[in-house]
């Protein structure tokens, strides 16, 4: 199938994250303000863009479910996608678009980006124009795919409250009556993301989290103790595994954890 990937709402937004999140490796504090502009401004929640991405989001992020829940949920999002406006929706991708040309340069449209195929099965479904044949394959896909058991890491991290570290505890306890510092922006960001659909706290984690990665790695290499060692290596895979996955609700405690552990051990160099 043909497809212009400059008219998917999902594959825009997937390419200006990645390029934020260059731009945050890079230190190019122009660049990423440029991206969170464009982001705000034709991705925001309320916008209609926005409301398209939300569906796409739905069928591409969604597993586990029972085949007829997939197929109901597959049926509901396109009877939802149906009440867009097609016209008003490439109006705002044409804008976009120049906006990204003007702001970010052509280059952008040479991301890589990891899942195109079902982002672009997806876009097939809700066209009207992808012949039926191919519109029931793509469709039979998404479905198999909501259906799939959601795949458990190979190695899980082990709750962050059962490392073995008595004497950092017994410091924490008797220094660290309130919360931190970092720890107060991370739940500031993590209770205003509802506003802007989690923007600002993926920004945010992005930098924090290669600060605390920063730290750990570190420790790594001046941490004589091997138990310790191995503990801390564990914490950093744990952050290391946010580059394939999304930061959710669950993480909150651990990440707060995380910080009070790196924080202890910046404490002690």
């Amino acid at each position: 199938m043909k497809h212009n990937k400059k008219r998917n709402t999902a594959f825009i937004y997937e390419t200006l994250t990645r390029a934020l999140t260059k731009a945050i490796m890079d230190k190019s504090l122009p660049r990423k303000k440029m991206v969170v502009k464009i982001l705000k401004e034709h991705l925001g929640k309320e916008t209609i863009l926005g409301k398209e991405l939300t569906l796409y989001r739905v069928l591409l992020e969604t597993s586990n479910l029972q085949d007829k829940v997939a197929s109901r949920l597959l049926e509901e999002t396109k009877r939802a996608y149906e009440r867009l406006d097609e016209a008003t929706i490439f109006d705002a991708q044409s804008r976009l678009i120049a906006a990204i040309n003007k702001g970010l340069g052509q280059e952008v449209w040479s991301t890589f980006v990891p899942n195109f195929k079902s982002i672009a099965s997806v876009s097939g479904i809700f066209s009207q124009k992808t012949a039926l044949k191919k519109r029931v394959l793509f469709e039979q896909a998404i479905v198999d795919g909501m259906s799939l058991p959601t795949e458990a890491a190979p190695t899980q991290l082990q709750p962050i409250d059962n490392l073995t570290y008595h004497s950092f505890i017994k410091k924490f306890n008797t220094k660290y009556k309130g919360l931190l510092q970092e720890q107060q922006n991370l739940l500031t960001q993590y209770v205003t993301s509802f506003s802007d659909d989690g923007l600002e706290l993926r920004v945010y984690l992005n930098e924090e989290i290669s600060r605390l990665k920063g730290i750990l790695s570190t420790a790594l290499k001046t941490t004589p103790e091997p138990v310790i060692a191995q503990k801390v290596e564990e914490v950093y895979n744990y952050l290391e595994g946010f580059r394939k996955r999304e930061f959710e609700e669950q993480d909150l405690g651990k990440v707060l954890k995380v910080q009070s552990l790196t924080e202890e051990l910046s404490a002690n160099d």
